[in-house]
This record gives structure tokens, sequence and C-alpha cells, in this order.
């Protein structure tokens, strides 16, 4: 066992609240994927873990796209956890909790905060000069306010906190500010808010910061320069219209999401203590425990500055570390929907095993801060050549054998100590590096191992000696069988799937981490498989060119130039966009609105009459009637799809959409005989008759 484990604490560990207003992404999972494998080994090694999280409910973002769906905040974020689930489901993350900001529990904690922190005197209101926005005839938020910053001049940084240098700041110190609704310039008004002194705890955490040892050197050096630059107070409320909690005593004033955020923290805990008869002070009150936060480097500022003074000023407990990771790059660049680089975990799913992006990740991280690189030329090699050809390879040619030719059973094993020495080294480092977080190094080690496993099977030949001493081969087998079976405790926490499944395999209940030792013999295997499949290997999938997605439509304009066309501008799940349809003719303004439509997203954008259309929608047209493509229980963001095609996101332009052969029968879609669908139901065609062509 490792020496830093002398004694147990209860460690409560936490990844960073995804905002819930849009899917799971792959720069999401990173952190995710991150967290679990770290939580993962230290159940696999005995310590008493708690893995907590929650969607982040409230602000104004989640408010205005719930009233331009014409649906309550509540129904919205109810969709949106739904999904978050099941995509975190999918990806083997194994929170102990998920939860929602938006709870009894958390209203209950931020009101705790406010006391506690008012009543020390850490809060104070002042009147101060706020954006206003004279054209939407409403305050704005810091996420409804763009310009430059005012520390770095980047471009396009909301009124909070700066992408680019990481800076925090008040809105109205934006340079060049305008209205992300209507791109107006918004003017200044006065108004009273509630103000955190956060500038009394620089001393404090100052100290917090040089005493904590497992914080990362090149984090705490930004932290250390924005205290000595001097920090300014917070401004910890929000004038409606606001989804959030309301202050106590006020009307028309919210607690600013990042007070109640993090104490969502608190708040999951509580939830979990609650329904196991455990106390929530005892991680959060409690010396004895740690706590462990997961977050990304553009939420920096929030996590060790207010955070940490907050729960100094309330009588919480700190951090025991913050654990900061970079951003995910595909294929080199920034995500980009643009250049078809932007794809939400659904969409990888539709393609790929997830462990292969968990293995994938894994073999990347570190305690550092760097940016990941989603290469995909590189994620085939790394999946194929060491995930596929060497451990997966290995454990299967190794039980297949015992099968065959030894009915499954192992009595001793091969006495190879030097081997056994080698590898127990490596097992050790593999310990230390997946505490320390370093996966990257630990996933080395672990394919040195497989890879020595491979070796000595491969040196040994027991296809040949099985014929000349079948009790040598049969003592190969042994060792190799203990190797398969190591291997199986040392992936766990990165692909418990497959380890799983390689349990199964072995005929084994349950492994910790205290069973990595060559004593398994006079034991019977299960039945054999293989579990890992090199990604060209999986059957081919015909690509259909376009990329189809469920949306709704927000607004319906006339055009201004066309008798026959309507602007409109349409939710697709992840952003808006504004269609040019020709739908005048056919559909009132009033029977569009709401409705849910198929749209192509990967169409090359184009002006129709001197407006800019963003992609397209689909309708049916029969010669004389069109009738729109649309679903009822499907959300926007949706895939649609014909069943046993991928869909493309390579850029298509009009001239390829036409080519494709697409009709209608008995008011549904087929191409090729597959009806158009999603997930949730199969796509119906409006007012048109058989044979109409899908246009």
């Amino acid at each position: 066992m490792l020496k830093f484990r002398k004694a147990k604490h209860k460690i409560l560990v936490t990844s960073a609240l995804p905002y819930a207003n849009g899917p799971i992404h792959l720069g999401h999972l990173v952190e995710y994927i991150q967290t679990d494998i770290f939580v993962r080994f230290l159940r696999l090694i005995g310590e008493d873990v708690t893995y907590v999280c929650a969607d982040d409910a409230h602000g104004a973002p989640i408010e205005i796209k719930a009233t331009e769906l014409g649906i309550k905040p509540e129904q919205l974020i109810a969709e949106v956890y739904n999904e978050h689930v099941q995509d975190f489901r999918e990806f083997l993350i194994s929170f102990d909790n998920y939860y929602t900001t938006n709870s009894p529990e958390n209203k209950r904690y931020s009101d705790l905060f406010f006391e506690r922190l008012s009543k020390k005197g850490f809060i104070y209101t002042k009147e101060i000069e706020v954006t206003y926005c004279e054209h939407d005839k409403r305050y704005l938020p810091d996420r409804y306010v763009k310009g430059k910053c005012p520390k770095c001049g980047a471009a396009d940084q909301y009124g909070d906190v700066c992408e680019n240098c990481n800076a925090a700041y008040k809105t109205v110190d934006l340079i060049e500010p305008y209205c992300i609704i209507c791109k107006n310039k918004p003017v200044r008004k006065k108004s009273k808010h509630y103000f955190f002194r956060l500038s009394k705890f620089s001393k404090k955490l100052e100290r917090w910061l040089a005493k904590n040892k497992n914080l990362q050197p090149e984090i705490k050096n930004f932290v250390f320069n924005w205290i000595k630059n001097g920090l300014e107070d917070w401004n910890i409320s929000r004038d409606g219209p606001y989804f959030g909690f309301n202050i106590p005593g006020e009307n028309d004033k919210y607690y600013y999401v990042w007070l109640d955020a993090p104490i969502g923290y608190i708040a999951s805990t509580e939830n979990y203590c609650r329904k196991h008869d455990l106390k929530t002070e005892d991680y959060w009150n409690n010396k004895n425990s740690r706590i462990h936060h997961f977050i990304g480097k553009d939420i920096i500022y929030f996590h060790f500055l207010f955070w940490p003074a907050m729960l100094l000023g309330a009588g919480f407990e700190l951090p025991h570390d913050i654990v900061v990771h970079g951003f995910l790059t595909v294929n080199g660049e920034k995500m980009s929907k643009s250049r078809g680089t932007f794809f939400t975990a659904r969409e990888f799913l539709q393609s790929h095993n997830p462990e292969y992006l968990r293995f994938y990740y894994a073999s990347l991280l570190s305690k550092k801060m760097s940016d990941v690189d989603l290469s995909f030329d590189d994620f085939r090699k790394k999946i194929n050549n060491e995930l596929a050809s060497n451990i997966g390879n290995f454990c299967y040619r190794v039980l297949n054998f015992l099968n065959r030719h030894f009915d499954g059973e192992i009595k001793e094993t091969d006495k190879n100590n030097e081997l056994k020495e080698v590898m127990q080294k490596r097992t050790k480092n593999i310990e230390e590096n997946y505490y320390a977080l370093n996966f990257n190094e630990a996933v080395k080690d672990i394919l040195h191992i497989s890879s020595l496993g491979n070796k000595y099977f491969q040196d040994n030949e027991p296809w040949k000696i099985v014929k000349e001493n079948r009790e040598k081969a049969h003592r190969v087998l042994g060792f190799c069988t203990n190797i398969v079976k190591d291997l199986c405790i040392l992936l766990e926490p990165i692909l418990p799937d497959f380890s799983s499944k390689l349990l199964q395999q072995l005929n084994l209940k349950s492994l910790k981490w205290e069973d990595l030792k060559f004593e398994l013999k006079n034991h019977k295997i299960g039945k054999d498989a293989i579990l890992i499949k090199k990604t060209d290997e999986k059957e081919a999938t015909p690509e259909f060119p376009l990329n189809l997605r469920v949306a709704r439509i927000l607004q319906v304009k006339e055009h201004p130039n066309a008798d026959k066309l309507y602007v409109l501008e349409i939710d697709i799940g992840t952003e808006k966009r504004q269609l040019v349809a020709g739908l005048r003719e056919h559909y009132r303004i009033d029977e569009l609105i709401n409705k849910k439509i198929i749209v192509i997203t990967n169409l090359k954008h184009a002006k129709l009459r001197g407006v800019e259309s963003q992609g397209m929608l689909l309708a049916g047209d029969d010669g004389i009637n069109v009738g729109v493509l649309t679903v009822e229980e499907s959300v926007p963001g949706d895939r649609v799809y014909f069943e046993g095609f991928e869909n493309s996101n390579k850029e298509i332009d009009y001239d390829g959409f036409s080519k494709l052969k697409m009709v209608v029968k008995n008011n549904k879609v087929y191409f090729e005989d597959k009806e158009l669908r999603t997930d949730k139901e199969i796509v119906r065609v409006e007012k048109v008759k058989d044979n109409a062509k899908v246009r």
C-alpha cells in the first residue's frame, strides 16, 4: 500500500456543474472522465469516497431561452437534466449523486451562507451602475452583454470574465459593449446591489494558497498575481427578470448564479446524505475530510478566490485540492461547428465505443493545465495499436488458449520471479500515478505490463510446448492468466465496462487493488470472447451527406424583398440560426411558431434575396401542396437519421442536396426504403400526398 494512505478520510469529489441550457459535448467530457477515473481508483484502493455533481440550473440565459420556447424554466431544466443524466450514463460516469442547483437544499444553503456572511459584516449594499437594454426593456446580466475585455482588449468577451486572459470584471467595464439579444448598445442605470467583501480575504487566501501543496504551481501563480493586483468586492445580486433564488427580503433581486452554483456542491452532498443516513457536516465541516474539486481553466477565478473566501467567511472547510485541466482541441484547433469539429456526446456515440474516448483521454491527461487535443488519426492509432492489438489481443489469446487446451482451468503458475518483480514495480508506479492524477504515465505502464505479457506468451510458445511438455505449458498459461487478472484491476478506473466483462470471463466476482498479486491458481475461468475491436473493424456504415437535426421555430418574419419567403429564427439545441424558407403561400405565421421541424445544419450558408439562410428546413412538395417535416416528442438538437446511415458533418452545397432522392409515403419520408426518424419517433410530413418530393 502507498505510504500516503495512513488513515481513512471521508473524501468528497466534485466536477464543475454543467450549465442546463445545452447538451454535453466532448470538451465537457474531458473533465468528467478525468474525475471519474480518479474516483474509481479511490474506490478500488478502498477509500471512503463520494462523487457528487449537479446541473447549474439558474441564470438569465435559462430564463430567456424558456421564454423563447414558450415553456417555463423548470420544464426546460428538467428536459436538459434528463439528457445530461443519459449522456453521463453512456460514458460510464459514476456519480454517487447527480442533482440540480434549483433545489430546496440549495436554497437553504444559499440563504445560510448569505445570513452568516451578513452577520459577520462581509455583505453590504450600495447603488451601482448596471447595463440596461432600452430596446428589450430589461436589465442585462453578464452573459447577455459582450464587448472588449477591459484588461487585455480581446473582442467578444462576456460581461463577467474574459475567456482569453481569465480576468474577472464588472459588466459596465466592458469596452464597446453590446446586447447579445438585439446587438444594440446598452445604457447605464442605477440600481441597489449586494456585495461580498472579497477584498477582506486577501491575506487568508494567500496563506491558504501558500500552505496547500496539492494545488498546481502554475495555477497558484495566477492567483497570487490577482491578489497582488488587488481584489475587488464581488457583486452577488442580479436584477430581475432572472431565474434563480430570491434574496431574502427582496422582491426583484436574486442571488447571482455564481453564488449559488458552487453551493450546489454542498446541496448535492446534502441530498446524497439524506438518502444514505449520513451527515453533510462530516464532509464540509470536518478537518478530517478531504474535498477535491475538478474544474476547467475558464473558471479558475471563481474557484480559487470567490469560493474559498465564501467558505472561510461562512465557516466551512476549504478544498484539499482543486484540479484544473485545459481545453479540448480537435485536430489541433478549437472545437468549431462550421469546421465540423464540434461533437456532442451523442454524436460521438453514433460511431465509437465510449470507452475508447475514456482510454484516449486517459493516455493524454496529467495534473497539468495543458490543453488536450483529440486528433482522430491519433485516436484511431491508439485504439487499434495499443488498446486492441496490445491489451485486447493479449487477454483474448490467453483465455482462449486456456479454454481450448486446458478446459479453462489453471493450477500452478510459472515461477518467473524476475518478470514478476518488474511487473510489480510497474504496478507500484501505476498506483502512484493514478493518485497523482498523471493518468498518461499510468497508461504507459499498463501498456508496458501488457507488452511484457505478450512477449512472455510469445517467447514460451505454448502452442508448441503443449505437445511436448503439457505441464510446462499449463504453468505458462497460469502465469499469463494472472497478468490478465492484474490488467483487469489496473484498467478498471479507465475501462470499467471492459474490466467488468473481463472479470466475468475470468469467472471472478470482484477484485480490489489488494488482489494485484500472482496468487490465482486452482481456478476455472469462464467463456472467452473478443472484447476490443479495432475501429476499422466495425462494419462500415454508409454515410448520408446531410446532418439533420430537430429545430424549434422561435420567430417568423416576412422576407423584406420576396413575397413567397419567410425569415425564421430557429433553435437547434446548441445554437440559434436564421433560415429563409418558401412557406408564405402555405403557412400562416401563427401556424409555424413553436413548430418542431427538421433542418439541414451542414448546408453551405447562402443569401436568398439579400438575407442569409444558415441552413435549410425540409418540406414535402407534391406540386400543389407544401408541408413541413415535423416531430412531437423529440427536442431541439436531436439527431434525425435514416436507419443504417451515418449523418455527415462535411459541408454540402445545394446542388449536392438536390441530387438526393427522398420521397413521401403515408406521411413519412423514405430514402432507399429507410424511414426518417429520431431516437424517439418517426418523422411525419404535413399536407402532401404520396410520392411527394422532399426539398
